[in-house]
């Protein structure tokens, strides 16, 4: 039957690649059976149980948001963290007793985080913001839309109803990880991140009561380490394949951001990677099994792209050059799965125009060499961030109370 499945869905999907979006063979996504053998010794904590990250989720939060659901009390405890905004903003009274131990314990840095790392990394966001946001928002997306499991979650909970303040709310929190200030007293990068771990908690209580729903409990800690692997591993990967320039200092303090970020979303320490060579490893464990085809990924990839095309002008080109950019962010297997249409007469200029953007932009050729067709990508990038930088401004995080409505 599982394979029957995985036969009607990879038909679906169009013609595969021999090779994945990291060159990966194609996957055999699913309730993988393969053991887990990447070692605790290469995380950030040094050693730990070396248990199966597909079988453990958050002891902290999950029974927190479940006794919020249970007991009613989300939409007035959404209502009292509605203003809780700043890193180093006390708590507002009126919450549970049992909600505000928790925050008071989540919010705070593990031991192990680095002040100058978390400093050097705010400045390596802000010099290559253009590049980390692209391939966080657009390629991260397309990514995201092809791990069926995250597909899935993001479609029947109740953000897949209306995408477009969904993706607001996910860029809320890449965005402060990228900001000046993510992790200093007047930031807010350990507020989104706290909301958004009381949201999974809830969607994990949520979830499995949607008629939809038939994979257990949703988000467990492989499968925010295999969202976690589409953003800092996949984009620290593509940066390097473009030949962006990046220092020791600048790629380790990168990482360590988000090392800080995992943890603060509930990974446990033993599983985030202490290092680029232990972080490309365990991608390289967990993205092949979880990614492949679904309706509801082919779906949600056509709201975002079509949300990036209305930022793109003129109107007549904006979809197929869109599909082109995100076609070259994560290659012919991701968008076929995703079915992101072909676009012979963009995808040859996006390939060539990109990478000499991004040397003309790295100060390694001069301005004669870029086409003219770069800046069009250029002012699409510009026009995505500050789109989700504007909406991101205009909403918060909050506990949902209920699942995609039927």
């Amino acid at each position: 039957m599982a394979e029957m499945s995985r036969r009607k869905l990879l038909a679906g999907g169009g013609a595969l690649g021999a090779m994945g979006v990291f060159g990966f063979p194609t996957p055999a996504f699913s309730r993988d059976v393969s053991p887990w053998t990447w070692s605790p010794t290469a995380s950030i904590a040094g050693s730990g149980s070396g248990a199966d990250p597909r079988q453990i989720w958050d002891a902290e939060a999950d029974p927190v948001s479940a006794e919020l659901l249970d007991s009613g009390a989300v939409p007035e405890v959404n209502r009292l963290l509605w203003n809780w905004t700043r890193n180093d903003q006390p708590l507002p009274a009126g919450l549970p007793g049992y909600l505000h131990d928790f925050i008071e314990k989540a919010r705070q840095l593990p031991s192990w985080a680095d002040r100058t790392k978390l400093e050097t990394a705010a400045q390596f966001n802000k010099s290559r913001g253009l590049y980390l946001n692209l391939l966080n928002g657009v390629g991260g997306g397309m990514l995201s839309t092809a791990i069926p499991k995250e597909a899935w979650s993001v479609y029947y909970s109740k953000g897949g109803a209306d995408m477009e303040d969904r993706v607001a709310k996910t860029s809320l929190l890449g965005f402060s990880v990228g900001s000046l200030n993510a992790y200093r007293p007047d930031g807010d990068c350990i507020v989104q991140a706290v909301k958004t771990r009381l949201v999974h908690a809830a969607v994990r209580h949520l979830l499995q009561q949607s008629p939809h729903w038939k994979w257990g409990v949703p988000i467990s800690q492989e499968d925010i380490l295999v969202t976690w692997h589409t953003l800092p591993t996949y984009a620290m990967r593509k940066m390097r394949e473009w030949q962006v320039p990046i220092n020791a200092a600048d790629s380790q303090a990168y990482l360590h951001v988000w090392q800080v970020t995992a943890h603060m979303l509930g990974v446990r320490d033993e599983y985030i990677p202490a290092t680029w060579a232990a972080a490309n490893a365990q991608s390289d464990q967990v993205l092949p099994p979880n990614m492949g085809p679904t309706r509801e990924g082919v779906e949600l990839t056509d709201i975002l792209l079509g949300q990036l095309a209305e930022q793109t002008s003129p109107a007549s080109i904006s979809r197929p050059l869109v599909n082109a950019l995100a076609r070259y962010l994560v290659g012919d297997q991701v968008a076929d799965w995703d079915q992101i249409r072909r676009e012979p007469i963009w995808e040859p200029l996006v390939a060539r125009a990109w990478p000499l953007l991004v040397k003309f932009r790295e100060k390694l050729i001069p301005l004669p060499l870029v086409p003219e067709v770069a800046w069009v990508l250029d002012e699409a990038a510009r026009q995505y961030i500050l789109l989700f930088l504007t909406k991101a401004k205009e909403t918060k995080i909050e506990i949902p109370t209920t699942n995609r409505p039927e």
